[in-house]
Parts: C-alpha cells; sequence; structure tokens
C-alpha cells in the first residue's frame, strides 16, 4: 500500500541536538510503542545513542556515510528487509533534502520533519552557508534554536522568517524547555484594504504568501509592479507577470509569475514592466497544471524597471 510509513525527519547541522531529541524520542512510550522503527543515521555528531534500551528490540539503525549512497534501491531493501511501521532519519545538514525526497519509497511520507539549530551559530551558518540553512528552512513545520538563553531572538526570528512564515520557531534554554517564539510578525502589506497595494521591495513576502495562504485570497484586489513573460498557448488576451526572485543566492534566482487575464487583447512584450491591477480568483488553470492563482486585470500600464529587478527576502 504506498505512503503507508510515516517518517519522522530530523534535519540540522552537527551538534545542533538531533542526537539528543531523537533519543528522547525513541524512550517515549508513546512514540516507541513497541512497533518496529528503523532508524536512519547520516551522519556521526560527538553525541552517541543509549542503544540499551531499545535497539535490537524493535528499532533497527542503518548508518548511510554517503550522501550518493542514499538511493531508491537502498532505501527499498531496507523497506523490505526491516520491515518498518515508522521511519526516523537523522539527516546530515550538509546533504541537500532532494537527494532524500527523490530517494523515498513510494510507501514513504514525511509525517513530520522538524530543524535543531546551534542558536551561537545560526547567523555565522547562514551566512556562509545560505544555501543550505534555506534548504532544511524550506519545509521545516517546526524550527528548534538550542542554547538559547542569551541569542538574539529578533535575529533568529528574522532568519526564519526570510525563508518561511509556517514554520513554528521555539527556543531551547539552559534548563532543556521550551519557550515558543511569539514575536508578532506583520506582513509589510493590509492584506484587507480594498486594494492590496504591493511595493517593490515586498514582492518575494507577497509571492510566498500567495502560495502559502492562497485561500485568503481569493477575490481581493492587488496591485504590483511585475515583469510581463508572454506564453503562445495562452492566446493574446492573457500574460503571465511576476518578478525574478532570489531565495539564497544567484544560483537559485528563479521567475515566480502568474497568469493575467485582459477583457481584451493586450500588446505588452516580454521584458517589458507594467504596474498592474487585477483581481485575484482561485481557480484552476492549464499553467499551472492545477488550481492556483489566476488575475483578472482592471488596468495595467507600462513603467520603468525597479531599482532592484531581482525580489529578495532580505
Amino acid at each position: 500500500m504506498p505512503n503507508n510509513i510515516p517518517v519522522y525527519l530530523f534535519t540540522g547541522f552537527l551538534e545542533a541536538g538531533k542526537t539528543k531529541m531523537i533519543q528522547e524520542t525513541l524512550e517515549d512510550e508513546g512514540f516507541n510503542d513497541g512497533c518496529r522503527i528503523l532508524l536512519l543515521t547520516c551522519e556521526e555528531g560527538i553525541e552517541e545513542y543509549d542503544a540499551t534500551r531499545f535497539f535490537g528490540k524493535n528499532v533497527y539503525q542503518v548508518t548511510v556515510e554517503r550522501e550518493d549512497a542514499l538511493t531508491p534501491a537502498l532505501l527499498e531493501r531496507l523497506t523490505k528487509e526491516k520491515k518498518p511501521e515508522r521511519v526516523v532519519i537523522e539527516y546530515n545538514g550538509m546533504w541537500q533534502l532532494n537527494t532524500l525526497y527523490e530517494s523515498l519509497p513510494r510507501s514513504w511520507y514525511i509525517f513530520q520533519q522538524l530543524l535543531f539549530v546551534d542558536a551561537t551559530t545560526a547567523i555565522t551558518y547562514n551566512a556562509n552557508m545560505r544555501s543550505l540553512m534555506v534548504d532544511k528552512l524550506n519545509d521545516a513545520e517546526l524550527v528548534i534554536f538550542n542554547r538559547a538563553d542569551n541569542a538574539d531572538r529578533m535575529a533568529l526570528h528574522k532568519l526564519v522568517r526570510g525563508i518561511s512564515r509556517r514554520a513554528r520557531i521555539a527556543y531551547e534554554t539552559a534548563a532543556e524547555e521550551l519557550e515558543y517564539d511569539e514575536i508578532e510578525d506583520p506582513l509589510p502589506f493590509d492584506k484587507n484594504a480594498p486594494i492590496i497595494a504591493i511595493a517593490d521591495e515586498d514582492y518575494a513576502l507577497f509571492y510566498r504568501d500567495l502560495a502559502d495562504e492562497m485561500p485568503e485570497y481569493d477575490g481581493k484586489t492587488v496591485k504590483f509592479k511585475g515583469l510581463v513573460a508572454r506564453d503562445r498557448a495562452l492566446g493574446k488576451r492573457a500574460i503571465v507577470i511576476g518578478r525574478h526572485v532570489m531565495t539564497c543566492c544567484e544560483d537559485d534566482i528563479a521567475y515566480q509569475g502568474v497568469v493575467c487575464n485582459f477583457d481584451r487583447e493586450v500588446g505588452l512584450q516580454t521584458g517589458e514592466w507594467a504596474i498592474v491591477t487585477a483581481k485575484i480568483k482561485v481557480e484552476p488553470h492549464k499553467l499551472y497544471g492545477g488550481v492556483g492563482p489566476v488575475l483578472y486585470a482592471t488596468d495595467i500600464a507600462l513603467t520603468s524597471e525597479p531599482k532592484q529587478p531581482v525580489a529578495t527576502f532580505y
């Protein structure tokens, strides 16, 4: 049966606290109720597992030492050999998550994804290895900063929110207690305004929030500056309008746009900049291959290129 084995994915860099949390999870009778558990470890940290309570009974540990060894064939073989009912993965922070995603057997699905970060080194890691930090933050449901007693929580909050608006944030104290982030995080634009006006520097945040909270935008009117792209498949009464967005570095710059329909033929050309005012409808569209935000323009005008053509989150 496909998608019937839940995967609990623990990500983060060395000494971030993954091993300790996994140990506690496996010692929790609410989680480890005797079912068969495969523990897949992808790095060797300073802290080691205490195997005396459960290993060899119902928990089976397998270590993968190289990223290129994490293959669909390996995980399919482990599924047959270990017959797990749950999978716990301690993932190497230096490996790209796509390596894991592309190797998952059909019977596995990510049930929960947690990111552990050392608060004392988080800002440095983000500055020097931002692509890896972004990779781990993109899909994390909860980010736990340990050693956080004296940390600049606003800086850590901004680090997370620059990539993900959905992830919950928690700070672990020396007393091993979790204090959840309560910093208010308003958007830089008013989603309840008659016309949601998006400043040039806020397009990346708008596009991400639109993708994450699409139903909230259904029926709303928006106004923003974007780069036009024409697609023959859309005909003469529709364009794509958006911006190039950089998430972490120049290598990941990608055009992020939305379909915009008109009640007449439009002569706009690919590469031109325009300010569009349009009503958003969330509906199926062939360009998305499913449901997505479709703009219905009420006004559009050519304009100049913004001071910063590539939109960013920071």
